[in-house]
């Protein structure tokens, strides 16, 4: 069996591609639904998200901006603990809304605590992330 070394992830959100990028890309609101940041939605823009910290991970995701197509795709570094990574959000519109993808990529195979890691947050992003952004989506109707 071979592991897996991403998370990837696509759900339906009935709402314009335009609000579902506002809710991704405005620090408020992201910091709602996701984490407390300091993000700004610019190339190069170094940021971090912070958690609360568990199991050797002191609780800050250091992350960059490294590309930006409004309203369709925005990429990130993500790096907290061992893990180096990228997340990438890509948007196409759909009828009346907006099918949204989510990739995380760049978990070692060979690495225990990253393949922990990769389970983790892909039940994370699957359940309470996505569906907290659906909430948060809803509130800002």
């Amino acid at each position: 069996m071979t592991e897996r070394t991403s998370i990837d992830v696509e759900q339906f959100l009935p709402h314009a591609p335009a609000r579902v990028w506002r809710a991704l890309t405005d620090p408020q609101r992201l910091a709602r639904w996701l984490m407390p940041n300091d993000f700004r939605a610019e190339v190069g823009h170094r940021f971090t998200f912070t958690t609360h910290p568990r199991d050797g991970f002191d609780g800050t995701v250091h992350c960059e901006v490294l590309q930006i197509d409004p309203e369709r795709l925005m990429r990130w570094s993500w790096k907290g603990g061992n893990l180096d990574s990228t997340l990438t959000w890509t948007l196409a519109a759909e009828g009346h809304g907006t099918r949204l993808f989510l990739l995380h990529e760049g978990f070692d195979p060979d690495d225990p605590l990253q393949q922990k890691a990769l389970k983790i947050m892909g039940g994370g992003w699957r359940s309470h992330i996505l569906r907290a952004l659906e909430a948060e989506l809803q509130a800002s109707a």
